[in-house]
């Protein structure tokens, strides 16, 4: 997207300002935490031993960052065309049904080796489709991406109530539910992975739609700055009437933008489905479509930032549950107040710090002109 501020060397732009905008937050929160009568220092150990103290804590904590990575990757490629997609939920949402098809088709005759590519091509086909209707409303219609991504999430959800009450549940069965998917339709844990470092996951449902995660992480960087799409999507992003200029279709851009942006919401779901319920049940996104607005903005929408972004809030969300256990205190409620503290400073507020480290940067290249031009005199 385009960027009214000055140009920042890249350490400053990826790194600096996201770790200011974070410390004010976690400082502001500190300030919440001393309002309702507890030590905030001893707050931060219990959050912090409570995401990576153990290896089942930690294994938590990447099995959150896990399902932020994928949210988070699709807010950001549609960030970079210019769009703002507020469907990553009902995206997800309908991805969900490509998995579960895939599961409830295949799980009981074939190994989760062979299902586990069928699901990731469902999953992306049906978070596809479901971001293309609002992105041939904006290309074709003119309407607003982020009223009809907004209205779409309303209506995935009311889709996925009719299909898991009406079409989906077992006969017998009252929970609104699938079945539980046999072997075929169960990912394998990674706990070999932590086991190399002398950690035992335990029962965290980390599995290895973290490594998938991570190759569509490495997918996004290449398809944005490695490829002439993404030469043409960034510079509709910076200036649509360039783009229109140089010969771009703005229409073409939105319409695949959003597809795969959707297509990576809807991968998110395999996460959850195959990963940790072994089914498809109401509410599996539990708002990891929005969060992943933050963690976009947090990572300024680059993939290198978006991963640790994710490991950030899947901390806040394990450590979270550590502080309501281990500080009575602080509610639940106000772990959400702490995560809100980091979303509003890292999303709304994210520029608020920017014209203040332009400056000192400008002043300190002044200066340092200055320096060099009297040391040549």
């Amino acid at each position: 997207m385009s960027n009214p501020y000055a140009k920042l060397p890249n350490w400053a732009e990826y790194g600096l300002i996201p770790l200011v905008n974070l410390v004010v937050a976690f400082l502001v929160a500190g300030l919440v935490v001393l309002l309702v009568g507890e030590n905030p220092l001893k707050a931060a150990y219990h959050m912090v031993n409570g995401a990576f103290g153990r290896g089942e804590y930690i294994g938590f904590t990447l099995y959150y960052a896990t399902t932020f990575i994928f949210t988070g990757l699709s807010v950001a490629v549609a960030f970079h065309a210019g769009l703002f997609n507020i469907g990553s939920e009902g995206q997800a949402y309908i991805g969900g049904i490509g998995v579960a098809l895939a599961c409830l088709w295949l799980d009981r005759t074939m190994p989760w080796f062979l299902v586990f590519p069928l699901a990731i091509i469902g999953s992306a086909a049906f978070g596809a489709l479901w971001a293309f209707l609002p992105g041939w409303l904006q290309a074709k219609r003119g309407s607003h991406i982020v009223i009809t991504t907004i209205m779409f999430n309303f209506i995935a959800s009311s889709l996925m109530v009719y299909l898991l009450t009406r079409v989906l549940k077992p006969l017998g069965s009252m929970a609104p539910q699938t079945r539980t998917f046999e072997a075929g339709g169960q990912l394998p844990k990674l706990d070999w992975l932590l086991s190399i470092f002398g950690l035992d996951i335990g029962n965290a449902p980390f599995n290895i739609s973290f490594l998938l995660a991570l190759l569509a992480a490495f997918g996004v960087w290449v398809l944005i700055w490695r490829t002439r799409f993404g030469y043409e999507m960034r510079t509709m992003g910076h200036s649509p009437s360039a783009a229109r200029y140089a010969g771009i279709s703005e229409t073409r851009i939105t319409i695949i933008v959003m597809m795969i942006s959707g297509g990576l919401a809807g991968m998110m779901a395999l996460n959850p489905i195959m990963g940790e319920q072994f089914r498809m049940q109401l509410d599996f996104v539990q708002g990891a479509g929005f969060v992943g607005i933050a963690v976009a903005l947090m990572g300024r929408s680059h993939p290198a930032g978006i991963i640790p972004a994710a490991i950030l809030f899947g901390m806040l969300y394990q450590g979270g549950a550590e502080i309501a256990f281990e500080m009575p205190a602080i509610s639940r409620d106000m772990i959400v107040i702490i995560q809100g503290l980091v979303i509003l400073f890292a999303g709304a507020l994210e520029n608020m710090f920017r014209p203040a480290i332009g400056r000192a940067f400008a002043s300190f290249g002044q200066r340092s002109a200055a320096a060099a031009q009297t040391k040549g005199a």
